[in-house]
């Protein structure tokens, strides 16, 4: 079905009209980029928009929050590269805060200043390991090459571990891509050849984490909050604190066609009527959905997915739709897909001092810390300070994560997930054989533990049709977006994904003849190839 199949000639009138509505369910970026595109390139009137989110702010995954005193939070971080053709397309029409420039130009010129080059990626018994070798046997090496050129049809549900012998879960190479890219070796095969080929471009120089870009401040400063000014600037609606739970549809001649979203909404139950021209774009699933924060001296609780709506909802509209994907093999195995982090804010500089005094890098600049011998596989990364707008210059904010969240402790011989704050912190200095100045950090260091239930859920073993396509085959005027859409080549877990969905998803519903830039492929570039080859054989250029 063509993206002209969804438009009716009277669809069209309408959008030049100004008639036209479009209903974005989820308040991430997907739908924010999506509101942005409507507007931009597909003359949509802003008030004819509305964001239908359950929480009461928009940034959906990419979050920031609290204050010096009670503590920053971050549930997580995104890294950002050179070849996010369609994040640095969004952005160049967005404005930042303070308008002196766009938010693209601000990424790029920042990152001219700030250069990630680790000289300590990988931490072993206190002691820093520069550029450490990836390690790997030949035998290694050819599966990962089997991997990139494999279709994907052929590799199906299987996993990582289905793939390589034991021994690859213990190179360097293994310790530095999961940690870098979260991935555990029950993920899918699928998933991880696709990071192989999309990131190919980033393995010579991948031991000191070059190429990796990053925000000025955190994301929600740099980014939710100017896409959000600018929306408002245009009259976009943000319906917050409701809490979509079912879309009806009418089926016209095989073709289902929306009608209606019922929403909770301040304890009230409502449903939007849905004009027959009106448009409906859909963010399945959710990352960071059920995600719950522990103090200093408690730890997070483990919710469910009955604890938000994206993932009920998506339940509700797959019933019977396998074109609409399948829910279930993403969000029914919470002991594969869950992680805990956490974002430690210090009112004194010790600690700081410390670690940059071991790894050799300034605040901003080394990017991701891994303690590969860390029964929790634990990592930290010191961003540039300051991190939040407004952040005092005395207090100071990192942020951590462990992959393997329900083994004991090296130095605190409790699971990651049974920890709090100050626990997390006891061991992580512990790693860094910090010990005179210990008690002095914990007592001026406030660290919230966050467990994500689905944070890796994307990461799933899956196959063909289990994801569905950014416009269901047999709807009208109805589009998915998020990481749980299927976008052919491209990664999940990233901010690109998202927005690359919402891009295909405009593009095909408004008919815009503006399809996003393909992905890029390194892995077809010889030069590219003749780079990798060298550096998984640990020779440096």
């Amino acid at each position: 079905m063509s993206a002209s199949d969804h438009l009716s000639p009277r669809g069209m009138t309408a959008a030049k009209s100004g008639t036209r509505k479009a209903y974005l369910v989820g308040g991430g970026v997907a739908s924010m980029a999506a509101a942005v595109i409507m507007i931009r390139d597909g003359d949509l009137l802003g008030h004819n928009i509305t964001i239908i989110e359950q929480l009461d702010k928009l940034g959906g995954s990419l979050d920031g929050s609290g204050s010096p005193d009670a503590g920053y939070v971050l549930r997580g971080g995104r890294m950002f590269e050179s070849k996010y053709l369609c994040t640095y397309d969004l952005f160049a029409s967005i404005p930042t805060l303070d308008h002196s420039r766009t938010v693209t130009d601000e990424i790029l010129s920042w990152n001219e200043t700030i250069h990630t080059s680790s000289k300590s990626r990988l931490v072993r018994n206190g002691r820093r390991q520069t550029a450490p070798k990836f390690g790997l046997s030949e035998r290694h090496i050819l599966t990962i090459e089997r991997l990139v050129l494999e279709p994907e049809s052929l590799l199906g549900r299987s996993r990582i571990a289905d793939q390589f012998d034991p021994a690859f879960f213990e190179t360097d190479f293994w310790f530095m891509w999961c940690t870098t890219f979260a991935f555990q070796p029950w993920h899918s095969a699928v998933e991880f050849k696709r990071y192989l080929a999309r990131f190919s471009h980033m393995v010579d120089g991948f031991e000191r984490l070059q190429g990796i870009m990053r925000t000025v401040f955190n994301q929600y400063d740099s980014m939710v909050r100017p896409l959000e000014a600018w929306l408002l600037e245009r009259g976009v609606i943000f319906q917050l604190k409701s809490r979509v739970t079912d879309i009806t549809f009418v089926n016209d001649a095989d073709i289902l066609v929306p009608i209606g979203i019922k929403c909770e909404c301040a304890g009230a139950l409502m449903e939007i009527a849905v004009g027959a021209d009106d448009l409906i774009l859909v963010t399945l699933g959710s990352m960071t959905e059920a995600s719950s924060l522990g103090t200093m001296d408690a730890a997070p609780a483990l919710k469910g997915k009955s604890a938000g709506g994206s993932w009920t909802l998506w339940e509700k509209i797959a019933d019977g739709k396998p074109a609409f994907g399948q829910p279930h093999v993403f969000a029914d195995h919470v002991d594969r897909s869950k992680w805990v982090s956490f974002t430690t804010t210090l009112h004194d500089p010790t600690f700081l001092t410390l670690v940059r005094d071991l790894t050799g890098n300034v605040p901003g600049e080394g990017g991701l810390i891994t303690f590969p011998n860390s029964n929790w596989l634990a990592s930290i990364v010191i961003p540039y300070q300051p991190h939040f707008i407004g952040q005092p210059k005395d207090v100071f904010v990192f942020w951590g994560y462990g992959l393997s969240v329900d083994k004991p402790g090296d130095f605190v011989k409790k699971a990651m997930s049974d920890c709090s704050g100050r626990e997390i912190m006891t061991e992580i200095l512990g790693h860094l054989h910090i010990t005179n100045e210990a008690a002095k950090i914990l007592a001026s260091c406030i660290c919230i533990p966050c467990m994500m239930p689905f944070i890796t859920s994307q990461f799933l073993p899956r196959e063909a049709g289990d994801r569905p396509a950014v416009i269901p085959v047999g709807t009208r005027n109805l589009a998915f977006m998020g990481q749980f859409c299927e976008l052919p080549d491209d990664v999940v877990f990233t901010v690109e994904y998202s927005i690359r969905s919402a891009q295909m998803a405009v593009n095909a519903l408004l008919d815009l003849h503006r399809p996003p830039p393909p992905v890029y492929k390194g892995s077809v570039d010889p030069r590219i190839l003749y780079k990798a080859f060298f550096a998984l054989h640990d020779i440096r250029a």
